[in-house]
């Protein structure tokens, strides 16, 4: 005698098929696939297609990871009215949500184009990204730029950790263009007076000139300007 045994119910989070690298979907249909899957630690929606990340190493991402959140999470504290954030994920269009590794942007009250949804993430534009290029340089230098440059992301600074080079892109007329670096090796934000970099010390890991610098351009008349026109909004 064969005795029979229910079937159970599948899971309702098997109901879906996996996430993985190469889907093309919609930015609907990834997040609805990246909620079933809590075991997927970071992926990204770039231009249709989906990214899903390898576990990242200590050397080329996240030690570089670290200075670049000390540098701009101490200009956030110095300068009311903007956040820093890591790794966020960004509702950006409906073919892109990224998950930039840091953003720094302007409060929604102070013209800021990126706002916190009700369910957490960010939606709209930051208007700074940050991206370290490990072993994802080709996506952060293609098609991921070109989504930050037609969403008009007004800077975008890319990393690239193997090669040890540093890009701070801003954007001028719908292009990206570079910023220069100065006779002293500091480059100079744009859009956040006082942002100021010393390019070499990053990559070289002199964070103590890195802060140094920056506090120059905490202290830079530019900055004091930029600030009081944030308070006063």
């Amino acid at each position: 005698m064969t005795t029979h045994i229910p079937r159970q119910p599948r899971p309702k989070n098997q109901e879906l098929p996996p996430l993985e690298s190469g889907d093309r979907l919609t930015r609907f249909e990834f997040e609805r696939r990246y909620a079933a899957a809590p075991h997927v630690k970071k992926a990204e929606l770039i231009e249709g297609i989906v990214y899903v990340a390898s576990p990242l190493r200590f050397t080329p991402h996240a030690e570089p990871h670290s200075r670049l959140v000390t540098w701009l999470g101490t200009y956030a504290a110095f300068t009311p009215r903007t956040l820093s954030g890591i790794e966020p994920t960004i509702r950006l269009d409906i073919d892109n949500e990224p998950q930039p590794d840091i953003v720094l942007i302007l409060d929604e009250a102070v013209g800021g184009k990126a706002r916190l949804t009700e369910d957490g993430y960010l939606e709209g534009v930051p208007e700074l990204v940050v991206e370290i290029a490990a072993s994802s340089a080709a996506i952060d230098t293609g098609s991921k730029k070109q989504a930050y440059r037609r969403n008009q992301v007004l800077e975008y600074i890319v990393w690239q950790s193997f090669e040890n080079q540093l890009d701070w892109f801003h954007l001028v007329e719908g292009k990206y263009q570079t910023l220069p670096v100065n006779e002293d090796g500091i480059i100079r934000s744009v859009t956040f007076p006082g942002l100021w970099l010393a390019v070499e010390a990053l990559l070289n890991n002199d964070m103590v000139r890195v802060l140094q610098t920056l506090q120059l351009g905490l202290n830079s008349p530019e900055h004091r300007e930029f600030v009081e026109k944030l308070e006063k909004k």
